[in-house]
């Protein structure tokens, strides 16, 4: 078999350097033929493309946060060849929801034996921007772009900046076009859903799939102390998701309006800012490597 393996050697400000020794040493002991591309920020696309069509990889571990994995599934698209995740980032959601192994060592071993693949969606965002995970426009946008610049990372960095963007947030106009209906209010946030949490394992919507071919707008009506505390509580039981006061939209496509141009993140990047976005899902777009464990595969939702 043939490995290649995508690392972001800056996510979540972990040092990959040990992992790859120990990536070395499981390679060597299987008898696997391994490759290893760093991302670098430079023509990162460009040079991935060529190492694919030179290489041929039977398999593709991606090895960073949930960017990395946006930026692995993405350069996959078109291909059969299946990626799987190594979690290595600050919070790591999308990984968190397919239920894959929080500890590297342990989900690379699950990614190079297991060979149950399931079709993963993938979100398009103005025909040229791609989410996996979650993006959005309003409080977390801003939150995310804050954090990129600051060179500390983890949870605590991310809190600081949490705490400054909700107490300083202010509601304003969206208009969305879904299913055939417009709705049209004032809110916090918007957010572009193909799974159901953020990483920090706060619930947006509780019946969302990332393999259902369709995703969720969650508008934030409401960002006070009080809704803080029930999205934490939410985390550990998501009865206290009522509480939050929310719209939830469920589309394969739709058209959001805002009153000026906002900012837009996806996947913990920063895209830029836009008067409106045309959303749709590319259903089955990524060949995911997955196990038994994870419980879309267990409920039979894939």
């Amino acid at each position: 078999m043939k490995l290649l393996i995508i690392v972001n050697p800056v996510s979540g400000g972990v040092d990959k350097k040990p992992f790859l020794n120990r990536v070395d040493e499981i390679c060597r002991y299987y008898g696997i033929d391994y490759n290893v591309f760093q991302t670098t920020g430079d023509k990162d696309e460009e040079r991935l493309k060529s190492v694919l069509q030179l290489y041929k990889p039977d398999k593709v571990a991606s090895v960073g946060g949930d960017g990395t994995t946006l930026f692995t599934g993405v350069s996959l698209l078109g291909s059969d060849i299946p990626m799987g995740i190594v979690p290595m980032g600050s919070a790591n959601g999308m990984a968190v929801e397919l239920s894959v192994n929080p500890d590297p060592e342990a989900a690379l071993k699950d990614l190079i034996i297991s060979e149950l693949y399931a079709k993963l969606d993938l979100v398009r965002v103005n025909k040229k921007h791609y989410c996996l995970h979650i993006g959005d426009v309003g409080v977390n946008a801003q939150i995310v772009e804050a954090y990129s610049k600051d060179p500390n990372r983890g949870m605590v960095t991310y809190a600081k900046y949490l705490y400054e963007m909700v107490t300083k947030a202010t509601p304003f106009p969206i208009t969305v076009h879904a299913n055939g209906e417009e709705v049209h209010d004032n809110y916090f946030s918007v957010a572009i859903c193909n799974a159901r949490k953020y990483g920090t394992g706060v619930p947006l919507n509780l019946n969302g799939s990332p393999f259902d071919g369709k995703f969720e707008l969650v508008m934030v009506k409401k960002m006070d102390a009080a809704t803080l505390i029930m999205a934490g509580l939410a985390k550990f039981n998501e009865k206290f998701y009522d509480n939050l006061n929310a719209t939830v939209l469920s589309s394969d496509r739709a058209k959001v309006t805002f009153d000026e141009p906002r900012l837009l993140q996806l996947d913990g990047e920063v895209i830029g800012h836009f008067k409106t976005l045309d959303i749709e899902i590319i259903k089955g777009a990524i060949t995911l490597i997955t196990h038994g464990g994870n419980e879309y595969i267990e409920k039979g939702l894939y």
